[in-house]
């Protein structure tokens, strides 16, 4: 498995986030529309550890098999958490005094989305897959 471990402590981290899922996406044979959501979702959830936590890190593997190309990005970090995930994930919802389209619109833009989080932890996990040809 080849992995890709960002850390997250300054703006110019989210762009090598980004830049290093762009890269695996297209690498495994993904779409320029699939790059380009995979690196969008990456720069929502990784501006939102930088902000919320102060740093953090992302993780960017291949998880393909024979079958199917996958690309997985964790995202994580150790700050306060996110108190009420459902009203975090509504359109709209910010305690940054952003638009609150951050981790809705980062979970529309990819296959798979799972985030949990407490105080101290939050680990946002998601995917991109595509059948191989």
């Amino acid at each position: 498995m080849i992995e890709r471990r960002i850390a997250l402590r300054e703006q110019v981290d989210v762009v090598a986030a980004r830049q290093a899922g762009r890269e695996m996406a297209r690498q495994l044979g993904f779409g320029l529309a699939d790059q380009t959501r995979l690196a969008t979702a990456i720069s929502e959830l990784a501006r939102n550890a930088l902000q919320y936590a102060g740093e953090g890190v992302c993780l960017v593997s291949d998880e393909s098999n024979e079958r199917r190309a996958r690309v997985k990005v964790v995202v994580e970090d150790h700050g306060p958490g996110i108190p009420d995930i459902k009203k975090a994930m509504e359109y709209g919802f910010s305690t940054g005094g952003g638009l609150g389209a951050g981790l809705p619109g980062a979970k529309r833009l990819v296959h798979d989305f799972e985030i949990e989080s407490q105080p101290g932890h939050t680990r946002v996990t998601i995917g991109m897959s595509r059948a191989r040809v």
